[in-house]
């Protein structure tokens, strides 16, 4: 007989330095937007490994290609090229604002590739770099400097010197921030961690006058957004900003570890050889898996449908707060991004709600100590969203009935 939850959980409890706040699930395989554990039991996950497996689980074209290519070639030294990595790069270029790519691991690598960049690129005692609060950029220390939530700090200071956080939503008080050592401004289109916070599209252009007339690198944070997450490749196309330099990760392999930054040429060319690497960026198979994913999403139709399947998904969150006012009071999000908004009293109930889905056999998150997070792969069904929605009303209607 194999392994049961328990035991593997007993099991892990004896290895794994306590880092995570786990569900009591051992996830042994999944195919499209339902993951099943040792005990056999079914989910249906819209949180994709958080925004990471967008075409779903085992999608059959990533899966062909990383079973192929890890049959070929599966590392080699970035001292040389490999086929997956150039076509990667190329789609990426081909479908952006960029000229170039560098590949790291992560999405806190490739927010870290941008930080030294954009520092390296700005003239001798430029290095401070502005990011807004609410932000999450990475765990490493340059991008917990830079994101913008305190709690995150915590045991780890003194933060590395040079990042600075304006209010969101706040233009004079970024404004107020610049100074001679300022050298760029890095935020996200849209704040997910911090409970699904979209920048208002005015805002957005805003902090690109503002980098036009002082001469700032800006950055866009597109860990979470991008990769077809709102609806568009990248969510800048939706707010018609273009930033300087833009990063990618979560979603770009489905599952497999990759992460990219992406920029022009007259910024690329400040990075010369030996000014950064990774030894695994752009792996062979992780590069064929991005190959692709992104081959399918830029496939006639499958975008589109994506804001379609978004639109639909905010349209029932909407109407579930209107049905649950004591609980929710709406929904905001871009695409497959969504969150419903939760009033003081749905807050209080805000982990056990996530908790009480999880017990029905639903994935989401608590995001920001205000809202409920879905964030379901790309490829979910409307009947799927249905499902979600219907447990989580009966869920807010048990809440209600118990006071």
């Amino acid at each position: 007989m194999s392994p049961d939850n328990s035991s593997w959980i007993e099991r892990s409890s004896q290895v794994f330095i306590n880092t995570y706040s786990r569900f009591p699930a051992v996830l042994v395989k999944g195919q499209g937007c339902v993951l099943e554990d040792a005990d056999g039991r079914e989910y249906l996950d819209f949180l994709a490994g958080i925004a990471v497996c967008s075409l779903g689980h085992c999608h059959p074209e990533v899966t062909r290609a990383i079973c192929e290519q890890a049959g070929k070639l599966v590392h080699v030294s970035n001292l040389f090229h490999t086929v997956p990595q150039t076509e990667l790069a190329e789609l990426l270029v081909e479908n952006s604002f960029a000229d170039r790519v560098f590949f790291g691991n992560s999405g806190a690598e490739a927010n870290e590739a941008a930080i030294k960049l954009a520092r390296k690129h700005s003239a001798q005692g430029r290095y401070a770099i502005i990011s807004l609060s609410g932000s999450f950029h990475g765990r490493t220390l340059a991008t917990v400097a830079a994101t913008g939530q305190p709690k995150f700090h915590e045991g780890f200071e003194p933060m590395p010197d040079g990042f600075l956080h304006a209010e969101f939503g706040d233009m004079a008080a970024l404004e107020s921030l610049v100074s001679d050592k300022t050298c760029a401004i890095l935020c996200e289109p849209l704040q997910g961690e911090s409970g699904v916070r979209p920048l208002g599209r005015d805002y957005l252009q805003k902090i690109r006058a503002l980098c036009d007339e002082k001469n700032l690198i800006l950055i866009f944070d597109e860990v979470q957004t991008g990769i077809g997450r709102t609806g568009t490749l990248f969510a800048y196309e939706q707010v018609k900003v273009t930033p300087d330099i833009l990063t990618s990760a979560k979603a770009l392999g489905n599952g497999m570890p990759i992460g990219a930054m992406l920029t022009k040429n007259r910024i690329a060319e400040s990075f010369t050889v030996g000014s950064h690497a990774s030894t695994f960026g752009g792996n062979a198979v992780s590069a064929a898996a991005g190959v692709a994913t992104l081959k399918v999403m830029l496939a006639d139709g499958f975008l589109d449908e994506v804001k379609n399947k978004g639109n639909y998904l905010a349209e029932k969150l909407a109407d579930l707060a209107a049905v649950h006012p004591q609980f929710a009071s709406g929904q905001r999000g871009l695409g497959l991004i969504q969150g419903l908004v939760l009033t003081n009293a749905g807050i209080e109930h805000g982990q056990a709600i996530v908790q009480k889905l999880f017990e029905r056999g639903v994935l989401i998150n608590f995001a920001g100590n205000a809202v409920l997070r879905f964030i379901p792969p790309l490829v979910v069904s409307r009947a799927e969203i249905d499902t979600m929605i219907r447990a989580l009303d009966r869920i807010f209607a048990e809440l209600s009935a118990t006071g």
